[in-house]
C-alpha cells in the first residue's frame, strides 16, 4: 500500500471538495463537517480526542483545511453560513499532488503578505504594533473560543443554571434544574409552549465538554427520559460525534435536540446574553476629496 503524501489538515481538501460537489456546490459548515468525516470513516475515538484549546481536533483540521482551500480559491471567502465552491474548486481534479501545490501555493502568499507586511510598517512613524500573523491563525481563535473557554471554566451548577437562563431566554417556561446526581444525566426540566393548545414536557443535559460526545451518551440519556418528557436537550461546550447525531433522530425513538459549541454560541449572539455588539468603521477617502 503506497505511503499517504498528505496528513493533518492536508487530508482533508480533496473529501471537502468531493462532500461540496454531492451538495451541489454549497453546504453549511457543520453538514460538510459530519459529511467529510463520515466519508473518511473516523471513528468516534478519533472524533473526542481535543485540541489545546478543548475544542475537537478533528473538525479544527477541517477549519483550518478550508482556511487554506480560500486562499487558493477553491472556496469562497464567506465567513459564515455556508461553504461554497468558487470555480475553480468546482472544476479542479483533485489528487495528493494537487494537494501538495495547493498547500505550497497558500504558503508562498502567507510569506509575501507577511514582508509586505513588514515593509509597511518599517515605513511607518507611528508605534502601533501589528501583531497579526498568518502563520498563528487559528480558525477558532476569536471570541467563540473566548466564550467557549469561559464556559468550560465555570462550575458544574454554574454551568447549568446558565443552561436554564438560556433555555428562559428561548421561550421556555418552567425551567428547574434539579441539582441532583444518579439521575440518568438529567440535569433539569422545563415547558415549551408552542400555541395555548399545544406544549411539550423537556428534559435537559448540560455537559461542560472538551471534544466530541459520544454515542453512547445520547442512548443513555434517551432512556432516562423515557416515558417522562416528549423531548430531550443536550447542550454541550464540545461537539458530537456523527454516529451520536444520528442516534438523536432516530426512528421511533424519543427525538433529542443536540446544542454543540456552534449552536450555544449562536444562542449566546442571538439573546443578546454575554456578548457586547462590537461595531467597526472603514475610512472612506472619497469624503474626505472635497476638503484636500
Amino acid at each position: 500500500m503506497p505511503e499517504r503524501k498528505v496528513t493533518g489538515f492536508l487530508r482533508f481538501y480533496i473529501p471537502i471538495v468531493e462532500v461540496l460537489r454531492s451538495l451541489g456546490g454549497s453546504g453549511r459548515p457543520a453538514e460538510v463537517t459530519d459529511l467529510v468525516i463520515e466519508r473518511m470513516d473516523i471513528s468516534e475515538t478519533e472524533q473526542e480526542v481535543t485540541n489545546k484549546n478543548g475544542g475537537s481536533r478533528v473538525r479544527n483540521q477541517v477549519a483550518w483545511a478550508r482556511f487554506y482551500m480560500v486562499k487558493v480559491g477553491l472556496l469562497d471567502s464567506s465567513q459564515r453560513g455556508v461553504w461554497g465552491l468558487t470555480e475553480k474548486g468546482n472544476n479542479i481534479q483533485m489528487n495528493e499532488d494537487v494537494v501538495l501545490t495547493l498547500f505550497r501555493d497558500a504558503r508562498t502568499m502567507f510569506t509575501e503578505e507577511r514582508r509586505e507586511r513588514e515593509v509597511r510598517k518599517a515605513s511607518e512613524q507611528d508605534e502601533v504594533e501589528d501583531d497579526t500573523d498568518v502563520d498563528s491563525f487559528d480558525p477558532d481563535n476569536d471570541y467563540k473560543s473566548q466564550l467557549l473557554s469561559v464556559l468550560r471554566s465555570l462550575p458544574p451548577e454554574g454551568f447549568e443554571r446558565l443552561c436554564q437562563r438560556l433555555l428562559r431566554e428561548s421561550g421556555f417556561q418552567q425551567v428547574t434544574v434539579t441539582g441532583k446526581s444518579g439521575d440518568g444525566g438529567i440535569d433539569g426540566h422545563g415547558i415549551l409552549q408552542i400555541n395555548p393548545l399545544v406544549s411539550f414536557k423537556v428534559l435537559f443535559q448540560c455537559k461542560r465538554y472538551k471534544g466530541s460526545v459520544p454515542v453512547s451518551t445520547v442512548r443513555d440519556f434517551r432512556g432516562a427520559l423515557q416515558g417522562r418528557a416528549d423531548k430531550g436537550i443536550i447542550l454541550t461546550t464540545g461537539t458530537f460525534t456523527t454516529d451520536a447525531k444520528r442516534e438523536s433522530v432516530r426512528d421511533g425513538a424519543t427525538p433529542i435536540e443536540l446544542v454543540d459549541s456552534d449552536k450555544l454560541v449562536e444562542m449566546f449572539e442571538e439573546l443578546g446574553v454575554g456578548l457586547r455588539p462590537k461595531k467597526d468603521f472603514e475610512l472612506d477617502p472619497q469624503f474626505f476629496e472635497q476638503f484636500a
